[in-house]
């Protein structure tokens, strides 16, 4: 028993792999750019993003312009000073400028708050995208879909293989029907 269900089973999957084989590879590609670009809650939630770096960096200027201003009043006083005073205030402006420097890395660092919510609000669109992607591909029987904006290297992709739209129109499906299901 347990022989011909291995014979049956290996016969089939040979006949799937020969079907496969057949009809040619399909394959799709999208372009996360071009979605970002066309998805209205990314648009928005980016624009808030960019105010909020906005901000960061009038509050840096703000900083440097303040901490500009230490130095050339130590400057112009420093024949009138005492060393301990100079020393006192050198030590003032080197902790200004490394509060300054710890600032810009807390918010535009590799770690810093900019990276950190970008990634946030990106999160869910990516989920949104892999999910209507996994959805087209499933139907339309793609074998790969490539996202052309990533490292990977296209050198030619013919526009009738792009679901980009596709996959905007199935997120945006999926939007309206979440507000129409909350609006009743």
């Amino acid at each position: 028993m347990k022989k011909y269900f291995a014979i049956s089973l290996l016969l089939l999957s040979l006949g799937f792999k020969a079907n496969a084989q057949s009809r040619g590879i399909k394959i799709g590609y999208i372009d996360m750019e071009y979605i970002l670009q066309n998805v209205p809650d990314y648009a928005e939630a980016k624009n808030q993003l960019e105010q909020k770096a906005q901000k960061w960096k009038q509050d840096i200027e703000a900083k440097k312009v303040e901490i500009a201003k230490l130095k050339d009043a130590l400057k112009t006083e420093r024949a009138l000073l005492t060393k301990e005073l100079i020393d006192e205030r050198e030590e003032e402006i080197k902790f200004q400028e490394d509060e300054l420097l710890d600032f810009q890395q807390r918010k535009f660092g590799p770690d810093g708050d900019l990276i950190t919510q970008k990634a946030v609000l990106v999160k869910p669109i990516q989920d949104q995208v892999f999910t209507a992607v996994q959805d087209i591909a499933e139907v339309k029987k793609y074998d790969y879909v490539f996202d052309k904006s990533s490292d990977l290297t296209m050198l030619f992709a013919a526009k009738r293989h792009d679901i980009s739209d596709q996959v905007v129109r199935a997120i945006t499906r999926a939007e309206k029907r979440e507000q129409l299901s909350k609006n009743n």
